[in-house]
């Protein structure tokens, strides 16, 4: 070999290795660049994502047994706190407008007329009103003799007592019975993951939370019944169901009331992301229950992969108010898998795995061994 093409050679292997530790500064793929550089000028010493024009640096959280247990405590508080103050004793039903009274003045059947040929007709179609009375838009009820009574909002005793003191000024001791025909004018609205999603009516008998959802079917499969929004007069209620079950509150004590709508979630709505050295990168979604840990993310998506994954460098990424929040887990002791089983998701969580040092310098070696290869070829041709 003459001295110019181990010269030309030289040069290329030079230029080569130059680009190849260049390159190993920066491995293909995602890579979270942790610092342990101080950050005392913002108060705060910790370990730190490091800044870029995108993002500024981002103060890590790390992961323990205590930090997990005064978020689960956190949570429990607010969601007692809310979930109390949906839970209370049932009114009475009150007459609205729609609805049908059927009224019965004993000793005196030519006041049955008023409705037709009898209160007991079946109404031929499902949408008709039962025979009967119904309270006008303005919420008044007319009877004869009686004249205009305004009834909405009023028990049926009531307006029992209201005709009774009426109808005195003609006849004597009149004896009146009042009572519900159809109710048409308070429902509630249950929607989302359930089999028969609809509208239901409030009746006499108080309409309970399991009352409302068995009326709609029950839950479907994709039901996430952690996540039941509840809106009521213009304010949205989350309620988390196995989490009232387990703090020994009844569902069945949350009475709903006029206009409520329900909103059962599904669970692809609360799914996370998980990305880096898993064996089948993509998201993870809750358990029927709602609940979804980190450690049940990773088994979602096949665990991380072991011979590519530096499991010291586990990474949650969570988004508060616009804000990004970064939780770090070391996971190369078994036991930390205890934290990684409490830990509990939200929704859009990105669970990030980083892979090993070696791991991306062997990938940066497979990309460059053909530029390395051309550039030795080159060298030839030119020679």
């Amino acid at each position: 070999m003459t001295y110019s093409m181990q010269r030309v050679r030289g040069t290329a292997m030079a230029a080569a290795l130059t680009t190849l530790l260049g390159a190993c500064a920066f491995a293909p793929g995602f890579r979270m660049p942790v610092s342990s550089g101080d950050m005392t000028t913002q108060g705060d010493a910790r370990p730190h994502i490091e800044a870029t024009a995108a993002t500024p640096a981002i103060p890590i959280t790390e992961l323990d047994l205590a930090l997990v247990k005064r978020f689960a405590d956190q949570r429990k508080a607010n969601q007692d706190q809310q979930a109390r103050r949906l839970f209370g004793a049932p009114g009475s039903y009150t007459v609205g407008v729609g609805d049908v009274l059927q009224i019965v003045v004993w000793d005196h059947p030519e006041l049955a007329a008023a409705i037709g040929t009898s209160q007991n007709q079946p109404s031929t179609k499902a949408s008709d009103p039962a025979s009967g009375f119904v309270v006008d838009q303005n919420g008044n009820l007319r009877f004869p003799y009686a004249g205009t009574l305004a009834v909405a909002g009023l028990r049926t005793d009531e307006i029992q007592q209201k005709l009774t003191t009426a109808l005195s000024t003609y006849l004597v001791k009149p004896q009146v019975t009042v009572r519900m025909a159809s109710y048409r004018s308070r429902q509630v609205y249950v929607d989302g993951e359930v089999r028969s999603p609809g509208a239901f009516s409030l009746t006499d008998v108080p309409l309970s939370f399991y009352d409302a959802i068995a009326r709609a079917g029950g839950f479907s499969d994709n039901a996430d019944q952690s996540d039941v929004v509840l809106v009521r007069g213009g304010t949205s209620h989350r309620i988390d169901v196995p989490r009232l079950i387990a703090e020994g509150l009844n569902p069945s004590r949350l009475y709903l009331k006029t206009g409520d709508v329900l909103r059962i979630a599904p669970r692809d709505e609360g799914a996370v992301y998980v990305m880096g050295e898993v064996n089948r990168p993509g998201s993870a979604v809750p358990r029927r229950d709602g609940a979804l840990t980190l450690a049940d993310a990773i088994s979602q998506v096949g665990s991380i992969n072991s011979n590519t994954a530096d499991t010291a460098q586990m990474f949650v990424v969570r988004s508060v108010n616009g804000t990004p929040q970064v939780f770090h887990l070391d996971s190369r002791s078994p036991v930390s898998m205890l934290v990684a089983n409490e830990f509990e998701l939200k929704p859009k969580d990105i669970v990030y795995v980083d892979g090993s040092g070696l791991v991306r310098f062997n990938r940066v070696i497979g990309l460059l061994m053909p530029l390395i290869n051309t550039g030795l070829t080159a060298g030839v041709i030119a020679k």
